[in-house]
């Protein structure tokens, strides 16, 4: 299959991929070609944005550099030494801004390039990320992922011109964030496996060109795993291209199936309570690992079920969404609200369409459970590879009791517009037998 994508070219699945990532440089010393792409776009004076974990990596010789090359800067550095990414770190950002500025350079990793993201979009400014670690895959994305209000919320936003990917800052980064970022990367076994599920289910756009693109990607990191925590420095160019390249997948398809399905939900419940009650919480890519093992036990359990029309039908006829409305509110405090707000939009419980989502699930269960033995790997197997990195296998390794898990795994499939897995269980009345026997 030819996975290159002419920007030009309509594919087979009716659209043209593109990507606003005009340049990725991975190798070493690569933070020394930035006054290369400041010359570039023409700057005349950049507003750089770190942090203080950040700054002492690349910030002063950044600036130094562009100082070198006739370039001026301001450099706004944050001073918290755990920075989230909300409205009041977007204000600061507002406050310190120098209208002369034509261009932004970030340095950093998630939050860093998410506030920075969203700031490049609103004042249109071209943008270059540096890199501190492979920690996540959402360098290339044109959304960011921010607590607004302490809800969770996607926002627009402006994908990168240029990242630049250091090996000698990547690999000097801490072992762990290197696991986190492959644990992000690892979740895409269960969100190449939900699209397909989605598109036999509901017709749901997909591309099988972008799901390979993503898998081979995913593929490469994960056969690297054992190099990277070594800090050998071509196993960290795969994680950190394949990290890339799954922000690329989103800008190709213009939807986030690429990046994540129901183990990114799972960690969105658990930032939020967090937010809400102070509860533990673990970076963005081990929650997402831990999610991904969860979803795959879920779904192994679907082979030993024959989907039956009554007792589904029965299990919708008995639920009661005001009841359930309020279990969320209790669970999830004010991040409740939107979600139950979308069910009056969305209207997933609908009596005639899940009927009609039924059939089609009944009419196709062998084929969904070839789709969830072609994309998922085995229980064992996962379990195997997430230890080999030394990343957890339970919420209670990150401070979370085990007894929440059946009412995180729930509440996921009213968080967005989106068919996951708690969904498919809930259509076919074994949401709860599968969740409270995990």
């Amino acid at each position: 299959m030819n996975l290159e994508f002419n920007p030009n070219e309509v594919c087979a699945c009716g659209k043209v991929h593109k990507t606003d990532v005009e340049n990725c440089v991975i190798e070493e010393g690569a933070v020394n070609r930035i006054p290369e792409y400041a010359k570039k776009y023409n700057a005349t004076k950049a507003f750089i944005v770190s942090d203080v974990n950040t700054y002492p990596i690349a910030g002063e010789k950044i600036e130094n550099m562009l100082k070198e090359n006739g370039i001026g800067s301001v450099h706004y550095i944050y001073q918290q030494k755990r920075l989230e990414p909300d409205e009041h770190a977007m204000g600061s950002l507002v406050m310190h801004f120098d209208a002369e500025c034509d261009l932004i350079i970030g340095i950093g990793s998630g939050v860093i390039n998410d506030i920075c993201k969203v700031f490049a979009y609103q004042t249109k400014r071209p943008y270059i990320i540096v890199a501190t670690a492979a920690y996540m895959d959402g360098y290339a994305a044109r959304t960011s992922t921010m607590p607004v209000d302490r809800i969770k919320t996607t926002i627009p936003a402006k994908s990168p011109d240029v990242i630049i990917g250091d090996l000698d800052i990547l690999t000097g980064a801490p072992k762990y964030m290197a696991a986190a970022g492959l644990g992000d990367m690892m979740a895409k076994y269960v969100s190449i496996c939900e699209w397909r599920i989605s598109n036999l289910i509901n017709g749901e756009y997909y591309c099988e060109r972008v799901a390979e693109f993503t898998r081979q990607s995913r593929d490469a990191c994960v056969q690297n795993s054992e190099g990277l925590m070594k800090q050998d420095k071509d196993s960290m160019k795969k994680l950190f291209e394949g990290l890339i390249n799954c922000g690329k997948a989103i800008d190709y398809s213009g939807v986030s199936r690429p990046g994540g399905g129901v183990e990114h939900y799972f960690c969105q419940m658990l930032d939020m309570r967090g937010l809400e009650f102070g509860t533990s919480t673990a970076s963005h890519g081990v929650q997402c690992a831990i999610g991904t093992l969860y979803a795959i036990k879920c779904y192994q359990k679907l082979k030993n079920i024959v989907p039956n029309r009554e007792k589904a039908l029965k299990y919708a006829e008995k639920f009661d969404f005001d009841a359930w409305s309020n279990r969320l509110r209790e669970f999830l405090g004010k991040g409740a609200e939107p979600m139950i707000a979308l069910e009056y939009k969305e209207k997933k419980y609908d009596r005639d369409k899940h009927k009609q989502r039924l059939e089609i699930i009944i009419n196709n269960w062998q084929n969904i459970l070839k789709i969830i033995d072609e994309e998922l790997p085995t229980v064992t197997e996962f379990e195997r590879l997430l230890k080999s990195i030394g990343l957890p296998t339970s919420l209670e390794e990150i401070g979370i009791p085990e007894r929440e898990l059946p009412l995180i795994i729930k509440c996921t499939k009213d968080i967005r517009d989106k068919y996951v897995l708690p969904r498919l269980l809930w259509d076919i009345g074994e949401l709860d037998e599968v969740c409270d026997n995990l």
